[in-house]
């Protein structure tokens, strides 16, 4: 066995798979470069998805021609000189492998003033090596053009997802990086279209208006606490504001982002009995700590930290989102749906306390002719049902009617949950949310399988805002959206307008903002790599979505419901199982008397 010393451009390779891994990583570390160079202006441009440019401008202190150079040399920096500053670093960037790791993936042309010099310079690499160096006007500061990246690892490039989501990557990086500098302006422009173009903010709150929208604004209440053991400030949700996408939850210590599923932990046990399950608040929380008793130099790329003592970290975090809960009068909702409480109340010897003091009014139709032949009027309550479509199988053994006609009677509700039905043996209890689930699912079914759809057009286009990477979702499954029924186009950059639903969803204005939230959610999950079973598993999704919001408000709508329900393939149960239908006995019923 062989052993030699790897040649400086490969092992740059090998240090750009840890510091490189997408077109985004370079975002973040030339604007995090960008801001430890005292910038108040800065800006990134990018061209497809990062792929072919990746730019970065700013008006900092700029570098003097050999720093321009070395800068690019692995472990060159301007942050640290001697092993005790690693135990208090408030930059950014102090590792110096983000310049070289970047120049040994890709072409960079570096143009940059120092301030206080007349004369700027122009450096090129590519594979690690320096192409050239010349004197050039250019302004102060630094502007970074990064070029073709991966073009010498084409096993790296191959690996890049579509535009849409290696640019959802990159505005998650700008908008980390722009949450801890609210004083600096940023903007960010992709294929020569604006995406965010942000004036130095007055406030926090103010930054957050402008990269996530008033949606999120109106959601969050401030918060606060000093202790000796960190500082936190910042922002919380609502518990009615939680969602079920984990989407603008940030945790940053010393200016710096930084992941914690240890800490979010404690953020949601703070909201426990305050939020439903399986969805989660915004958040944005700051912590102020001593340098000293934070590790900020245990992940290449900077996004991971260790505290000095975690555990009491934790009941610190815990115990300020609490109590700042509790400050704002939020508490936990109270359940008042328990199913061990009867819906109709057992009445004693006082029962006529109760009884109602007017009797009720009824109506006739004079010219009502039972013997008349023509067909029944379908939109008259007291229409008769035609239950030829509820006969099942001759081969199917449990049979839910036996007849094809049913006597007169006009169907029931009860608290909008059950549709209560005639059958000649007894009466069928009709579950209305898994109806509309089992009717909603072979529609999305054969949409999905058959492209045949349709949409029910809304009278007043709904406008929603859902951020600037949710809308890039929503363009990249505008095929997928369209052909199950679902007319919606983009609005700017960071919004959404619904004109139409699929037939059978609910079109009520003020949920759609929350259905919207779900479709989200459905559509970032993974699918199967088997068409057939992605299809089931996508209409199941899109139905249950569908059947959240359902309504049976009248007789007239409960009769149409039915009939649609015993048209399907299989009326009893929801594709998940679970059943629809169920059928009481006469005997049973004769029983309760």
């Amino acid at each position: 066995m062989d052993i030699r010393i790897l040649p400086s451009n490969i092992a740059n390779v090998i240090a750009a798979g840890e510091v490189v891994v997408r077109p985004a990583s370079v975002v973040k570390e030339l604007m995090e470069n960008a801001v430890d160079s005292g910038a108040d202006q800065i800006s990134v441009v990018i061209t497809d998805a990062g792929r072919t440019l990746i730019q970065v401008i700013d008006n900092g202190c700029g570098m003097d021609p050999d720093e321009a150079v070395v800068c690019f040399e692995r472990h060159a920096t301007s942050k640290i000189a001697t092993a005790e500053d690693l135990e208090s670093i408030t930059t950014f960037g102090f590792r110096g492998e983000a310049l070289a790791s970047i120049a040994a993936v890709a072409e960079v042309r570096l143009r940059t003033r120092k301030e206080g010099t007349d004369i700027g310079c122009e450096v090129e690499f590519a594979d690690s090596k320096q192409i050239s160096a010349k004197e050039i006007a250019t302004p102060q500061g630094a502007n970074f053009a990064v070029r073709n990246l991966f073009y010498n690892v084409p096993a790296r490039r191959k690996f890049l997802k579509s535009d849409n989501v290696e640019l959802r990557h990159i505005i998650d990086e700008f908008t980390r990086v722009a949450l801890t500098r609210p004083e600096i302006g940023f903007s960010l422009s992709h294929n020569g279209k604006d995406i965010y173009v942000l004036k130095p903010a007055k406030t926090l709150k103010f930054r957050i208006l402008d990269l996530l929208g008033t949606n999120v604004v109106g959601d969050i209440v401030d918060v606060k606490a000093e202790t000796t053991v960190a500082t936190i400030s910042g922002f919380i949700g609502k518990p009615e504001g939680a969602k079920k996408t984990l989407g603008n939850q940030y945790f940053f210590v010393n200016g710096r982002y930084f992941r914690s599923p240890y800490l979010h932990k404690a953020v949601m046990k703070a909201y426990e009995n305050m939020i439903s399950e399986g969805t989660a608040p915004s958040y944005f929380l700051y912590l102020e700590a001593d340098p000293h008793s934070v590790d900020v130099n245990i992940s290449p790329t900077k996004t991971e930290v260790k505290f000095e003592d975690d555990s009491i970290l934790f009941q610190v975090v815990y115990a300020c989102v609490k109590a700042n809960l509790g400050k704002h009068s939020f508490a936990g909702g109270l359940d008042f749906d328990k199913g061990d409480v009867p819906d109709i109340p057992v009445f004693g010897k006082n029962f006529d306390e109760y009884r109602p003091m007017s009797l009720p009014q009824t109506s006739a139709d004079p010219n009502y002719n039972p013997f008349d032949p023509k067909e029944p009027d379908l939109s008259s309550p007291s229409a008769p049902m035609n239950y030829s479509k509820f006969v099942e199988k001759p081969e199917d053994c449990n049979k839910l009617f036996e007849d094809k006609s049913l006597p007169l009677f006009q169907n029931l509700t009860i608290q909008g949950k059950y549709i209560i039905a005639p059958a000649k043996s007894g009466i069928m209890l009709v579950n209305i949310q898994r109806a509309f689930e089992r009717i909603l699912y072979e529609r999305f079914l054969e949409a999905v399988s058959k492209n045949k759809h349709i949409t029910q057009i809304s009278m007043f286009p709904v406008r929603v805002d859902v951020g600037a990477a949710n809308r890039l979702i929503f363009d990249e499954n505008s095929e997928l959206l369209s052909s199950l029924g679902f007319d919606i186009s983009p609005f700017g950059n960071d919004c959404i307008v619904v004109n139409g639903l699929p037939e059978g969803y609910c079109d009520n204005q003020g949920k759609i903002e929350a259905m919207m939230a779900d479709l989200l959610l459905i559509l970032t999950d993974p699918h199967s790599s088997i068409a057939q079973m992605m299809e089931s598993s996508l209409a199941e999704k899109l139905a249950v979505l569908g059947a959240k919001n359902s309504s049976v408000p009248s007789s007239v709508e409960a009769q149409r419901v039915l009939e649609q329900l015993l048209s399907c393939e299989n009326s009893e149960f929801t594709s998940s199982g679970h059943r629809i239908i169920v059928l009481i006995p006469i005997e049973e019923i004769e029983k309760k008397f």
